[in-house]
């Protein structure tokens, strides 16, 4: 059974995010899933992450079947939910004023993968994903927040350490050594 790793990043989170899927390399048993708020305004997150790392990046696709070794991207202007083996978009009502935002897929995640998933919240100025941290550890899955020293805009690893109290603050290398160990042993 492989990881599915949800991030959440919004302003500043954008260091971090290069460190850890700088560290990612082929073979990965895990699937990641990332949310930057960027609203409808576009978006080249994917080339940027294709070019500091080993694993291919690219918008998710509605409907499409969840890979390993593989990262997804939520396009502009639409939130990122998984069921069990897809991915679905929609353009539901915006969560923490934004559109796409972390707590739908979070939360999603939770509910398809339970103890499979692997929350992350980065640096960011509002409290989503902490909503979604909760469900993740309420579900046996393991939360983690960037170290709040670390983090640029502090307020999102905040409020999810103040909702949930997840696993560990980790700066983003210590991030990165984590997503590494799960792309590698999923137990």
């Amino acid at each position: 059974m492989r990881a599915i790793i949800v991030v959440a990043t919004s302003a500043g989170g954008l260091d971090p995010l290069r460190q850890i899927v700088s560290a990612l390399r082929t073979p990965c048993n895990a699937s990641m899933f990332i949310v930057q708020h960027i609203g409808a305004k576009p978006s080249h997150l994917p080339d940027l992450l294709n070019a500091c790392g080993g694993l291919p990046a690219a918008f998710a696709r509605h409907g499409e079947a969840i890979a390993a070794g593989r990262i997804y991207v939520a396009p502009p202007d639409y939130h990122m939910r998984l069921r069990f083996g897809a991915i679905c978009l929609d353009q539901g009502p915006k969560v923490h004023f934004t559109r796409p935002a972390a707590d739908p897929l979070f939360i999603s995640a939770a509910e398809a993968y339970g103890k499979r998933v692997v929350g992350i919240v980065l640096s960011g100025s509002n409290a989503d994903g902490a909503e979604g941290m909760r469900a993740i550890t309420a579900c046996g899955g393991l939360g983690l927040v960037q170290d709040l020293a670390e983090a640029e805009y502090p307020e999102m690893p905040l409020a999810a350490m103040k909702l949930d109290h997840p696993e560990a603050s980790l700066t983003g290398a210590r991030l990165a050594e984590r997503v590494v160990a799960h792309c590698i042993n999923n137990d």
